[in-house]
């Protein structure tokens, strides 16, 4: 009979080669599960296709906006007045909230002394640089000038009139970490007139088609999104840009986040009538297939529309035995019939020109002066 002390060592010893087999099992399934992980474990929207600088800072400290690097692009028209205050909330909010950033401003000839206020922001603070465009090219290619120029992570567009606060980036760059790549900023309820929220309406209806209906109902000029985006349209060469339509050249995943909207500062809006039907026009024709689409459907319905006004003139025949009378009913449907070619005509010559604008490559936008940063670097 086998000593206790015996009894001990023999436990001992079953134990001693027993933990490999159940350490090599739990090792298995701790594969097997991290394997699922990797596909299950997290929602789609956070799985991310390439690790980049970007997604190392942003997601090594989570929702810490203080973690990244940041690019202000502002596109100025007609706010010399605004500027000086526009600098001093940007500068607060970012230098609480970003390990570096930069304030880029692209003066878009508004005709005023923006350039002046901006060339004296950029002798007062290293971080600010300012590029001068050589004429007006609008507000979507001084941006699109601007995220060429960005040097830091993450580009944050924000317009020049203070309705959009500095003070909300953080919660773009909080919602950006993620695992998105677009963040929209969100107003609770805009403080545009009309005719700014009906250009709105067509430029989100153009966009539905590229980016979802959900998403492009909340597209706006407040947005953050990685810097390594630009990639996908850094050889664009046209005079119609649109920086939502470009960046979804690049991605898919968009989000938005809700912010609060104020009054202009200072000022009124420098969109007029015709510039609003003018960008409203270019969203239409210029990223979108929907006008020809239209024009498709108007032909379907015109056509039969003519074949029902066959059959009511061959049933009015075979009845009644003689045919629709009147020079008035046939002036009227040969002027629709003309009217609706005529339209559709007009629509693929629209085409056809932005075809012909690009094919001259058009540079969308040409820079007389720059100041600050880049210059330095150039």
């Amino acid at each position: 009979m086998a000593s206790a002390r015996e009894v001990h060592l023999s436990c001992r010893s079953r134990a001693c080669h027993c933990r490999p087999a159940h350490a090599f099992l739990d090792q298995r399934r701790g594969a097997a599960v991290a394997g699922d992980a990797q596909v299950n474990g997290r929602p789609m929207e956070a799985i991310t296709p390439t690790t980049s600088a970007t997604d190392s800072a942003l997601q090594a400290h989570g929702s810490d906006a203080a973690a990244v690097s940041v690019s202000v692009v502002v596109p100025v028209y007609r706010s010399a007045s605004i500027l000086p205050e526009l600098h001093r909330r940007l500068s607060a909010a970012m230098a609480h909230d970003c390990a570096e950033y930069e304030i880029i401003l692209v003066e878009d000839c508004g005709g005023d002394e923006s350039w002046e206020v901006t060339r004296e922001l950029c002798n007062s603070d290293p971080r600010v640089q300012g590029i001068r465009m050589s004429r007006n090219y609008g507000q979507h290619s001084a941006l699109l000038c601007g995220v060429r120029a960005a040097r830091y992570d993450v580009v944050v567009t924000i317009d020049d009139d203070l309705q959009n606060p500095p003070e909300e980036i953080p919660k773009l760059l909080a919602r950006l970490s993620e695992g998105h790549d677009v963040v929209y900023g969100t107003p609770q309820r805009e403080q545009h007139g009309l005719f700014r929220d009906l250009a709105s309406r067509i430029t989100k209806i153009a966009l539905q088609s590229a980016m979802g209906a959900e998403t492009a109902r909340k597209v706006s000029a407040f947005r953050a999104f990685r810097t390594e985006l630009r990639q996908a349209f850094d050889g664009y060469r046209s005079p119609s840009v649109n920086l939502d339509v470009l960046l979804t050249w690049a991605t898919s995943r968009f989000a938005s986040e809700t912010v609060t909207h104020a009054p202009r500062y200072h000022g009124d809006s420098g969109y007029s009538l015709r510039k609003l039907i003018t960008h409203a026009m270019n969203m239409m024709t210029g990223f979108s297939a929907l006008p020809l689409q239209m024009a498709s459907i108007m032909g379907f319905l015109f056509a039969l529309f003519g074949f029902g006004v066959l059959t009511y003139v061959v049933g009015r025949y075979l009845i009644q035995g003689g045919s629709v009378p009147g020079f008035p009913f046939l002036a009227s449907i040969i002027a629709i019939f003309s009217g609706a070619q005529l339209f559709a005509l007009g629509i693929i010559g629209e085409y056809l020109a932005r075809m012909h604008f690009r094919t001259m490559e058009r540079p969308p936008y040409s820079v007389r002066e720059r100041i600050g940063v880049a210059q330095e670097a150039s």
